[in-house]
């Protein structure tokens, strides 16, 4: 990017900032409620993955304007470990008053299908504040495995079942689940290798370690770009904008295949919903800032927004899809 369009694009973004908080400020004189007197400490977030993943960049970027914007600083935690259930339950059990919040996606939802038991209701600890971004998910393999296309990929793993060694970031994941997906529709094996999140998954890719991943494509898209990874197919019915010339899974053989990945934010059950629209306002305030939403888009997300209860319903509709296909594939963990 030019330098003259990053100093606009900073300029832009500081000023609306800063009409933000004067916004912020108007409000808290003419009324009394808690969403107005929030924050008054620092706010903490919990990625429940591994650093150096989508989810981690996307909070990181988040948290640096939300800092700005609150007068207030933004911890970002990174709490990996049993498929994010761990750093879920920290947030279950935290005071509701909006100081501690959830980073999570699909996998709410889908440990919720996958866990015999967890330590926490996935439907009733939890309040959605909103969903930030929606994405793919991409299969990339190591150059050094000779894999050029989809069909290729599907070919060895059908001809030679287990022979292809997949990075998984997560085990019980949105890749874990949409490669079942794949795996039904196509007849392909191939030898599962979970992960505690997408960094580390990514990293024993790039170093041939494992043959490949599927994995959010914003944790993937400048390894693709330089050539270190080697793109097969995005999930999601349309090509991402970021890497315009990787096909569809549905465009490389697999008709009707569609699974749209995305993350979002949660507080504990019972915070006042005063502070979850504030912080709904203001996260959607600060992913529409021009800096911000350049910077995601260019990594491979789409910008959502939309209200927490736009958020609530979206998880009621995809629960039981992969109810589905989970049932189908017999996936569980323990």
């Amino acid at each position: 990017m030019p330098v003259s369009r990053r100093i606009l694009l900073r300029v832009a973004t500081k000023l609306s900032l800063t009409l933000m908080a004067a916004t912020t400020v108007a409000a808290h004189a003419e009324s009394d409620s808690p969403g107005n007197h929030w924050p008054t400490k620092p706010v903490r977030i919990i990625v429940p993955v591994a650093p150096g993943g989508s989810a981690d960049k996307l909070t990181r970027t988040l948290a640096d304007k939300l800092a700005l914007l609150w007068g207030q600083s933004v911890l970002v935690e990174n709490v990996p470990g049993a498929s994010g259930t761990i750093g879920a339950a920290k947030v279950a059990k935290a005071a509701p008053d909006g100081y501690t919040l959830l980073q999570q996606g699909e996998g709410i939802t889908l440990n919720s299908l996958l866990f015999a038991k967890l330590p926490y209701d996935s439907q009733k600890s939890f309040t959605p504040i909103i969903k930030a971004v929606v994405n793919p998910q991409i299969l990339v393999v190591n150059p050094s495995t000779g894999l050029h296309t989809l069909n290729q990929y599907i070919s060895r793993a059908k001809a030679r079942s287990q022979s292809i060694s997949l990075a998984l970031p997560g085990n019980g994941g949105i890749a874990h689940v949409a490669h079942e997906i794949l795996s039904q529709r196509t007849g392909a094996q191939v030898n599962y290798i979970p992960y505690s999140g997408g960094g580390p998954a990514t990293l024993d890719v790039l170093g041939g370690h494992a043959d490949a991943t599927l994995i959010t494509l914003a944790a993937v898209t400048e390894y693709v770009r330089a050539g270190k990874l080697r793109a097969l197919a995005v999930t999601t019915p349309y090509r991402s904008d970021a890497l315009p010339d990787v096909p569809t899974v549905a465009e490389a053989g697999v008709p009707g295949f569609a699974v749209e990945s995305w993350q979002g934010y949660f507080a504990p059950s019972g915070t006042p919903q005063q502070v979850i629209e504030k912080i709904n306002n203001d996260m959607r305030a600060v992913l529409q800032t021009p800096d911000v939403r350049e910077q995601l888009e260019k990594l491979g997300f789409k910008v959502a927004g939309g209200s927490s209860k736009d958020l609530a319903q979206s998880l009621r509709v995809e629960r039981p899809f992969y109810a589905k296909a989970i049932n189908a594939a017999g996936l569980t963990l323990r």
